[in-house]
Protein backbone atom coordinates (compact mmCIF):
# COMPACT_ATOMS: atom_id res chain seq x y z
CA UNK A 1 0.00 0.00 0.00
CA UNK A 2 1.17 3.61 -0.41
CA UNK A 3 1.81 5.59 2.80
CA UNK A 4 3.73 8.77 4.42
CA UNK A 5 6.58 7.60 6.34
CA UNK A 6 8.73 9.83 8.20
CA UNK A 7 12.30 8.00 9.17
CA UNK A 8 13.19 10.92 11.01
CA UNK A 9 12.66 14.29 12.82
CA UNK A 10 12.95 17.29 10.62
CA UNK A 11 10.78 19.49 8.25
CA UNK A 12 8.31 18.06 5.80
CA UNK A 13 11.11 17.47 2.90
CA UNK A 14 11.94 14.47 5.45
CA UNK A 15 8.36 12.47 4.35
CA UNK A 16 8.44 10.43 1.76
CA UNK A 17 5.79 8.69 -0.44
CA UNK A 18 6.46 5.27 -0.90
CA UNK A 19 4.88 1.74 -0.85
CA UNK A 20 4.95 0.15 2.32
CA UNK A 21 3.67 -3.32 3.84
CA UNK A 22 -0.28 -3.92 4.06
CA UNK A 23 -0.91 -4.31 7.77
CA UNK A 24 -2.74 -7.70 9.33
CA UNK A 25 -5.55 -6.76 11.86
CA UNK A 26 -5.40 -8.56 15.16
CA UNK A 27 -8.00 -10.00 16.97
CA UNK A 28 -8.89 -6.46 18.35
CA UNK A 29 -8.59 -4.53 15.90
CA UNK A 30 -10.30 -3.07 12.90
CA UNK A 31 -9.03 -2.78 9.11
CA UNK A 32 -9.78 -0.13 7.70
CA UNK A 33 -9.81 1.51 3.81
CA UNK A 34 -8.33 4.84 4.68
CA UNK A 35 -10.52 7.09 2.18
CA UNK A 36 -9.52 10.76 4.08
CA UNK A 37 -7.26 12.15 6.79
CA UNK A 38 -6.53 15.22 8.32
CA UNK A 39 -3.85 17.44 9.43
CA UNK A 40 -3.70 18.31 13.03
CA UNK A 41 -0.45 20.19 15.41
CA UNK A 42 0.42 16.28 16.97
CA UNK A 43 1.40 15.41 13.53
CA UNK A 44 3.89 18.29 13.27
CA UNK A 45 5.46 17.95 16.61
CA UNK A 46 5.61 14.10 15.72
CA UNK A 47 7.66 15.59 12.51
CA UNK A 48 9.61 17.97 14.05
CA UNK A 49 10.19 16.63 16.98
CA UNK A 50 9.82 19.62 19.28
CA UNK A 51 9.49 20.29 21.83
CA UNK A 52 12.16 18.09 22.88
CA UNK A 53 10.23 16.71 25.67
CA UNK A 54 7.89 14.61 23.15
CA UNK A 55 10.01 12.71 21.90
CA UNK A 56 9.85 10.87 25.24
CA UNK A 57 6.83 9.89 23.95
CA UNK A 58 7.23 9.88 20.37
CA UNK A 59 10.93 8.25 20.28
CA UNK A 60 14.41 10.19 21.21
CA UNK A 61 16.31 9.86 18.33
CA UNK A 62 13.61 9.09 15.54
CA UNK A 63 10.19 8.49 15.57
CA UNK A 64 9.22 5.14 16.79
CA UNK A 65 5.73 5.84 14.84
CA UNK A 66 6.97 6.06 11.37
CA UNK A 67 3.66 6.68 9.70
CA UNK A 68 2.01 10.12 10.66
CA UNK A 69 -1.76 11.02 10.49
CA UNK A 70 -4.14 11.10 13.38
CA UNK A 71 -7.59 11.63 12.16
CA UNK A 72 -8.92 9.32 9.87
CA UNK A 73 -12.40 8.08 7.66
CA UNK A 74 -13.04 4.97 6.00
CA UNK A 75 -14.70 1.86 4.99
CA UNK A 76 -14.19 -1.06 7.09
CA UNK A 77 -12.22 -3.71 4.87
CA UNK A 78 -12.02 -6.82 7.19
CA UNK A 79 -12.10 -7.27 11.37
CA UNK A 80 -10.52 -9.12 14.39
CA UNK A 81 -12.23 -12.05 15.74
CA UNK A 82 -12.89 -10.29 19.36
CA UNK A 83 -14.06 -6.71 17.18
CA UNK A 84 -17.93 -6.39 18.35
CA UNK A 85 -19.01 -3.25 17.40
CA UNK A 86 -17.95 -3.17 13.85
CA UNK A 87 -18.55 -5.13 10.62
CA UNK A 88 -17.29 -5.26 7.02
CA UNK A 89 -18.43 -2.24 5.12
CA UNK A 90 -19.12 -0.23 7.84
CA UNK A 91 -17.91 3.50 7.44
CA UNK A 92 -15.90 5.01 10.14
CA UNK A 93 -14.07 7.73 11.06
CA UNK A 94 -11.81 8.29 14.29
CA UNK A 95 -8.28 9.06 16.42
CA UNK A 96 -5.10 6.92 16.05
CA UNK A 97 -3.11 9.17 18.09
CA UNK A 98 -3.48 6.48 21.03
CA UNK A 99 -2.83 4.04 19.52
CA UNK A 100 0.30 4.28 17.50
CA UNK A 101 -0.18 6.87 14.62
CA UNK A 102 -0.68 5.95 10.92
CA UNK A 103 -3.41 7.10 9.36
CA UNK A 104 -1.31 9.07 6.43
CA UNK A 105 -1.84 5.76 4.92
CA UNK A 106 -4.36 3.24 2.19
CA UNK A 107 -4.97 1.30 5.42
CA UNK A 108 -4.20 1.05 9.17
CA UNK A 109 -5.04 -1.73 12.02
CA UNK A 110 -6.92 0.10 14.40
CA UNK A 111 -8.19 -0.96 18.32
CA UNK A 112 -12.03 -0.33 18.11
CA UNK A 113 -11.68 1.95 20.50
CA UNK A 114 -10.19 4.56 18.42
CA UNK A 115 -13.30 4.26 16.07
CA UNK A 116 -16.76 5.36 15.51
CA UNK A 117 -19.43 4.90 13.11
CA UNK A 118 -19.34 7.75 10.50
CA UNK A 119 -22.26 10.16 10.11
CA UNK A 120 -23.91 9.49 7.07
CA UNK A 121 -24.56 12.70 5.99
CA UNK A 122 -20.79 13.85 6.08
CA UNK A 123 -18.08 13.10 3.01
CA UNK A 124 -14.72 10.70 4.20
CA UNK A 125 -13.09 14.48 3.88
CA UNK A 126 -15.61 15.93 6.42
CA UNK A 127 -15.18 13.36 8.48
CA UNK A 128 -11.49 13.06 8.55
CA UNK A 129 -11.82 17.00 9.77
CA UNK A 130 -13.14 16.27 12.98
CA UNK A 131 -11.97 13.65 15.50
CA UNK A 132 -8.77 14.92 17.29
CA UNK A 133 -9.94 18.87 17.04
CA UNK A 134 -13.38 18.18 18.12
CA UNK A 135 -12.46 15.92 20.97
CA UNK A 136 -10.05 18.68 21.52
CA UNK A 137 -12.40 21.31 22.03
CA UNK A 138 -15.10 18.96 23.70
CA UNK A 139 -12.68 18.23 26.30
CA UNK A 140 -11.66 21.62 27.04
CA UNK A 141 -15.12 23.12 27.14
CA UNK A 142 -16.78 20.54 29.24
CA UNK A 143 -14.21 18.77 31.16
CA UNK A 144 -12.09 21.07 31.99
CA UNK A 145 -13.82 24.72 31.47
CA UNK A 146 -17.51 23.28 32.90
CA UNK A 147 -19.14 24.91 30.52
CA UNK A 148 -22.69 26.03 31.82
CA UNK A 149 -25.62 27.55 29.69
CA UNK A 150 -26.13 31.43 30.08
CA UNK A 151 -21.92 31.72 30.44
CA UNK A 152 -20.07 33.79 28.64
CA UNK A 153 -17.11 32.35 26.44
CA UNK A 154 -14.32 33.49 24.95
CA UNK A 155 -12.93 31.42 22.22
CA UNK A 156 -8.61 32.37 21.07
CA UNK A 157 -8.10 31.44 18.11
CA UNK A 158 -11.50 30.65 17.18
CA UNK A 159 -10.79 30.19 13.21
CA UNK A 160 -8.62 27.53 13.53
CA UNK A 161 -9.20 23.51 13.75
CA UNK A 162 -10.31 23.54 17.08
CA UNK A 163 -12.00 27.37 17.22
CA UNK A 164 -14.34 26.72 14.90
CA UNK A 165 -15.59 23.55 16.63
CA UNK A 166 -15.23 25.05 19.51
CA UNK A 167 -17.51 28.07 18.57
CA UNK A 168 -20.01 25.87 17.42
CA UNK A 169 -19.83 23.62 20.53
CA UNK A 170 -20.13 26.55 23.15
CA UNK A 171 -23.16 27.32 21.32
CA UNK A 172 -24.81 24.26 21.78
CA UNK A 173 -23.68 24.02 24.99
CA UNK A 174 -26.16 27.29 25.15
CA UNK A 175 -23.14 29.60 26.24
CA UNK A 176 -22.91 33.27 24.80
CA UNK A 177 -20.01 32.78 22.83
CA UNK A 178 -16.80 35.60 21.46
CA UNK A 179 -14.46 34.36 18.94
CA UNK A 180 -10.86 36.15 18.17
CA UNK A 181 -9.37 35.97 14.48
CA UNK A 182 -7.87 37.88 12.17
CA UNK A 183 -10.48 39.84 9.59
CA UNK A 184 -10.68 37.41 6.90
CA UNK A 185 -12.26 34.82 9.35
CA UNK A 186 -15.10 37.29 11.10
CA UNK A 187 -17.91 36.30 8.61
CA UNK A 188 -17.13 32.59 8.98
CA UNK A 189 -17.26 33.11 13.40
CA UNK A 190 -20.55 34.74 12.67
CA UNK A 191 -21.72 32.06 10.14
CA UNK A 192 -21.10 29.48 12.87
CA UNK A 193 -23.28 31.52 15.24
CA UNK A 194 -20.57 33.27 17.28
CA UNK A 195 -22.57 36.24 19.57
CA UNK A 196 -19.15 38.71 19.23
CA UNK A 197 -16.25 38.63 17.06
CA UNK A 198 -12.97 40.31 18.03
CA UNK A 199 -10.58 41.18 14.50
CA UNK A 200 -7.23 40.91 16.35
CA UNK A 201 -6.12 43.08 13.66
CA UNK A 202 -7.83 45.98 14.97
CA UNK A 203 -9.13 45.26 18.56
CA UNK A 204 -6.93 44.08 21.51
CA UNK A 205 -9.00 42.09 23.56
CA UNK A 206 -6.73 43.29 26.73
CA UNK A 207 -8.48 46.81 26.43
CA UNK A 208 -11.92 45.62 26.65
CA UNK A 209 -13.99 45.64 29.83
CA UNK A 210 -15.49 42.74 28.96
CA UNK A 211 -15.36 39.63 31.19
CA UNK A 212 -15.91 36.22 30.63
CA UNK A 213 -16.74 32.77 32.54
CA UNK A 214 -14.71 30.98 30.88
CA UNK A 215 -11.81 31.50 28.35
CA UNK A 216 -10.60 28.52 26.08
CA UNK A 217 -7.15 29.15 24.42
CA UNK A 218 -6.45 27.66 21.32
CA UNK A 219 -3.79 29.67 18.93
CA UNK A 220 -2.85 32.88 21.79
CA UNK A 221 0.70 34.13 22.31
CA UNK A 222 -1.09 36.28 25.12
CA UNK A 223 0.58 36.56 28.91
CA UNK A 224 -1.55 34.62 31.77
CA UNK A 225 -2.05 38.17 33.46
CA UNK A 226 -4.19 39.38 30.39
CA UNK A 227 -6.52 36.36 30.13
CA UNK A 228 -7.09 36.75 34.37
CA UNK A 229 -8.07 40.45 33.70
CA UNK A 230 -10.12 38.46 31.29
CA UNK A 231 -12.15 36.44 33.68
CA UNK A 232 -14.62 37.11 36.20
CA UNK A 233 -14.10 35.99 39.50
CA UNK A 234 -14.79 32.11 39.68
CA UNK A 235 -13.86 31.70 35.76
CA UNK A 236 -11.73 29.16 34.35
CA UNK A 237 -9.25 29.60 31.92
CA UNK A 238 -8.20 26.61 29.83
CA UNK A 239 -5.04 26.32 27.67
CA UNK A 240 -5.16 23.74 24.60
CA UNK A 241 -3.07 25.47 22.05
CA UNK A 242 -0.60 28.39 21.54
CA UNK A 243 2.81 29.63 22.15
CA UNK A 244 5.29 27.51 23.83
CA UNK A 245 6.17 30.68 26.22
CA UNK A 246 2.27 30.91 27.02
CA UNK A 247 2.16 26.66 27.51
CA UNK A 248 5.06 27.77 30.21
CA UNK A 249 3.58 29.98 31.97
CA UNK A 250 0.57 28.53 32.07
CA UNK A 251 1.81 25.17 33.57
CA UNK A 252 4.20 26.96 36.04
CA UNK A 253 2.59 30.13 37.08
CA UNK A 254 -1.35 28.57 36.91
CA UNK A 255 -1.31 26.34 39.56
CA UNK A 256 -0.29 29.08 41.94
CA UNK A 257 -2.55 31.69 40.84
CA UNK A 258 -5.70 28.84 40.57
CA UNK A 259 -4.56 28.29 44.76
CA UNK A 260 -4.40 31.78 45.79
CA UNK A 261 -6.79 33.16 43.67
CA UNK A 262 -10.73 32.95 42.51
CA UNK A 263 -9.71 32.45 39.42
CA UNK A 264 -8.92 28.76 37.99
CA UNK A 265 -5.97 28.56 35.27
CA UNK A 266 -5.30 25.38 33.69
CA UNK A 267 -4.34 23.38 30.25
CA UNK A 268 -5.11 20.10 28.65
CA UNK A 269 -3.59 17.54 26.07
CA UNK A 270 -6.64 16.00 24.06
CA UNK A 271 -7.07 12.11 25.04
CA UNK A 272 -8.70 9.94 22.27
CA UNK A 273 -12.01 8.80 23.58
CA UNK A 274 -14.81 6.53 21.82
CA UNK A 275 -17.50 7.89 24.09
CA UNK A 276 -16.52 11.62 23.29
CA UNK A 277 -16.31 10.51 19.64
CA UNK A 278 -19.66 9.58 19.58
CA UNK A 279 -21.29 12.44 21.24
CA UNK A 280 -19.63 14.84 18.87
CA UNK A 281 -21.19 12.05 16.27
CA UNK A 282 -24.54 12.82 17.61
CA UNK A 283 -23.98 16.58 17.22
CA UNK A 284 -23.18 16.42 13.74
CA UNK A 285 -26.20 14.30 12.50
CA UNK A 286 -28.22 16.92 14.52
CA UNK A 287 -26.86 19.86 12.64
CA UNK A 288 -25.48 21.23 16.12
CA UNK A 289 -21.84 21.04 14.54
CA UNK A 290 -20.77 21.42 10.83
CA UNK A 291 -16.73 20.58 10.12
CA UNK A 292 -14.80 23.22 8.21
CA UNK A 293 -12.69 22.82 5.65
CA UNK A 294 -9.87 25.19 4.07
CA UNK A 295 -7.85 23.00 1.69
CA UNK A 296 -8.02 19.55 0.49
CA UNK A 297 -4.76 17.81 -0.56
CA UNK A 298 -3.64 14.52 -2.11
CA UNK A 299 -1.83 11.66 0.15
CA UNK A 300 1.65 12.42 -2.31
CA UNK A 301 0.67 16.06 -1.77
CA UNK A 302 1.11 15.74 2.27
CA UNK A 303 4.42 17.38 2.57
CA UNK A 304 2.81 20.40 1.10
CA UNK A 305 0.03 20.41 3.35
CA UNK A 306 2.36 20.17 6.48
CA UNK A 307 3.77 23.33 4.78
CA UNK A 308 0.55 25.09 5.08
CA UNK A 309 -0.30 24.11 8.09
CA UNK A 310 2.65 25.37 9.91
CA UNK A 311 2.03 28.65 8.56
CA UNK A 312 -0.77 29.01 11.20
CA UNK A 313 -3.65 30.66 8.97
CA UNK A 314 -5.62 27.62 8.07
CA UNK A 315 -9.34 28.46 8.20
CA UNK A 316 -10.72 25.54 9.78
CA UNK A 317 -9.26 22.33 8.68
CA UNK A 318 -6.48 21.10 6.47
CA UNK A 319 -7.80 17.43 4.82
CA UNK A 320 -6.03 14.93 2.98
CA UNK A 321 -7.58 13.07 0.30
CA UNK A 322 -6.53 9.46 0.07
Amino acid sequence: MKAIVCSKYGTPDVLQFTEVEKPVPKDNEVLVNIRAASVNYGNLVLLKGEPFLARFAFGLLKPKHPIPGGDIAGRVEAVGREVKQFGPGDEVFGDLSGCGWGGFAEYAAVPERALALKPAQLSFEEAAAVPMAGVTALQGLRNKGNIRPGQKVLIHGASGGVGTFAVQMAKAFGAEVTGVCSTRNVDTLRSMGADDVIDYTKEDFKKKTQQYDLILAVNGHQPLSAYKRALRPGGIFVHVGGSGAQLTETIVRGPWISLTGNRKMSSMLQRQNQSDLVFIKELLEAGSVKPVIDRSYTLSEVPEAFRYFAEGHAQGKVVITV
